[in-house]
């Protein structure tokens, strides 16, 4: 593994990809996601699991948020494929690993992953050393945003075709960007060609979260403010549709933390389930 801390991971991605590793370790089948190569990816101590924001029974209503709304995504780009897409872009793809784990839907398409170089480049290196390699249908979009590069001319770069309908998503990203960012990152997006598809999570006022979670989201907002990442933009539900729609989307519509219970936790019985009014998602078309 490459040591240059500039190159490695964030420790938001990393979070991420440790808790939908312990869904599959702690939880009980069926399991919502099968997801355990962001962890082999990151091949952290041995002792990961003894982490305080790994401890199991605290966790529980994250990772089920997490395993949730990556299910929702998986199964909208499967969607997306069968109605003839062909793109699909990851905005802070991190250590996503769709294209891995579902290799007979990504290499029907042609995947964009977009994310800061160095973060990439350790990316690009661990999946190599593991054995996964990089296909020619799944192609790096290094975007240096401090730098002011545009993602978007990146992608076109990258041969992403702009006349050709397209997936977008962007998980766990809105909450670190101004309001102002978001709403550029809707215009650009809504400027794609017609039948694109975007999906993307939003975090809700933490006031409004459930009562269960919100001294968890309250640390999380304290740890992500004292690493120099703080969460900046919060929204409640109409005021994210409001924004989709006057950057110019067709339609936009809120999928709340309930529907992906109803989809993916029914017949559980251990109770697992994504916490209400936390981070829920947000689907626009173009």
């Amino acid at each position: 593994m490459n040591d240059k801390l500039d190159m490695a991971p964030d420790s938001t991605a990393a979070r991420v990809a440790m808790w939908r590793a312990l869904h599959v370790e702690a939880d009980a089948p069926p399991h919502v996601l099968d997801d355990t190569i962001g962890l082999a990816m990151l091949a952290p101590e041995a002792n990961w699991r003894e982490r305080g924001d790994m401890n199991p029974q605290f966790t529980r209503p994250f990772r089920a948020s997490i395993v949730a709304r990556a299910r929702f995504i998986d199964d909208l780009v499967v969607q997306q494929q069968s109605d003839g897409v062909t793109q699909y872009v990851i905005l802070g793809a991190g250590l996503d690993s769709f294209a891995q784990r579902r290799p007979e839907i990504a290499s029907r398409l042609t995947i964009f992953e977009v994310d800061q170089p160095g973060p990439q480049a350790w990316k690009r290196q661990r999946l190599n050393e593991l054995g996964f390699g990089v296909p020619d249908w799944l192609r790096f979009v290094p975007v240096d945003f401090e730098a002011g590069e545009s993602w978007r001319e990146k992608l076109v770069t990258s041969g992403f075709d702009q006349d050709k309908p397209a997936v977008i998503v962007s998980t766990g990203v809105s909450m670190y960007l101004t309001k102002e960012a978001n709403a550029a990152t809707l215009r650009e997006v809504a400027g794609f060609a017609p039948g694109s598809t975007f999906a993307m999570t939003f975090l809700l006022p933490l006031e409004l979260a459930d009562a269960e979670v919100r001294p968890g989201l309250e640390m999380a907002e304290k740890g992500a403010r004292a690493s120099g990442t703080p969460f900046i933009s919060f929204f409640r539900p109409a005021e994210i549709q409001a924004l989709a729609l006057d950057a110019g989307f067709r339609d936009a519509r809120h999928i709340p933390a309930a529907d992906l219970t109803q989809r993916y936790f029914t017949d559980r019985t251990d109770g697992l389930r994504p916490p209400d009014n936390a981070e829920e998602l947000l689907m626009a078309n173009t």
